[in-house]
């Protein structure tokens, strides 16, 4: 456990606003070992290239079991922190939440994903809802005795389309990050979201270090330092860009 709260701890660190550590999305021990090669700081998994991988669809649809030894096995394949996307935390009542994350803890994850869309379902749970949510992953936390990295993710961005971000949006997404910060959340997590301006903003408005994953319509590395972000990932682009160089190569090797 040792070695595990070390690496949380480390984790914790590269978090910085202005100074973004960038998390290039794995999905299974082999993927995880040429970014580690690649230099990076710390491993993240996406649960849309996890779940690809083995053959699912994104949405919970990959049995947890099957979820969780999967981090195991990434786990034990890098001398990295490792954080793993939880989805929902595969059911609604808090207690299950728990339960999830306790798995997700004893598999060796220092970090750890929770979004507040309703899995399976459509919009977003109700603050009061995920809250409640948040502070049983929390409570699991502070029972290990890690200090887990938790990173709430809001779907308020993703749920409409870039050109109709705009300030009411923002509004939505500060509420739910302070009180998701209050809840016991590490981070907060807008995928989607690529305004520069709205990005400063949230940036500058709640204390908890801001996620943006870096999309076709969001600004580079550089220009999200200079925002404020303190964390970038890449979620399923680095599996689906894979994916389409596999299928081209296979192709000019079937048609010869």
């Amino acid at each position: 456990m040792t070695e595990q709260i070390e690496r949380a701890r480390t984790f914790h660190s590269l978090h910085v606003k202005g100074n973004p550590i960038v998390l290039y999305n794995a999905w299974d021990p082999g993927s995880a070992k040429i970014v580690e090669k690649a230099g990076a700081k710390a491993i993240a998994t996406g649960s849309w290239p996890v779940a690809a991988a083995f053959g699912y669809a994104d949405g919970e649809k990959i049995p947890l079991e099957l979820a969780i030894d999967n981090i195991r096995r990434i786990v034990g394949s890098v001398d990295l922190p490792v954080t793993m996307d939880l989805e929902g935390g595969y059911g609604v009542a808090p207690d299950i939440v728990a339960r999830t994350v306790t798995l997700a803890l004893q598999a060796g994850a220092i970090g750890l994903n929770f979004e507040d869309q309703i899995v399976g379902g459509t919009g977003l749970h109700d603050i009061t809802v995920q809250v409640k949510r948040i502070e049983a992953a929390a409570a699991a936390v502070r029972q290990s005795g890690i200090p887990v990295f938790l990173n709430a993710r809001t779907d308020i961005f993703l749920k409409a389309k870039p050109d109709a971000h705009d300030k009411a949006l923002l509004d939505q997404a500060i509420e739910r990050a302070r009180a998701y910060e209050k809840a016991g959340a590490n981070g907060f997590f807008a995928p989607g979201l690529g305004d520069e301006g709205l990005i400063e903003a949230l940036c500058k408005a709640i204390a908890l270090p801001v996620n943006i994953i870096a999309l076709a319509h969001v600004p580079p590395r550089q220009r999200l330092a200079e925002l404020g972000v303190a964390r970038i990932s890449h979620g399923p682009v680095p599996y689906r860009q894979m994916a389409e160089w596999l299928e081209a190569k296979a192709r000019q090797a079937i048609s010869g």
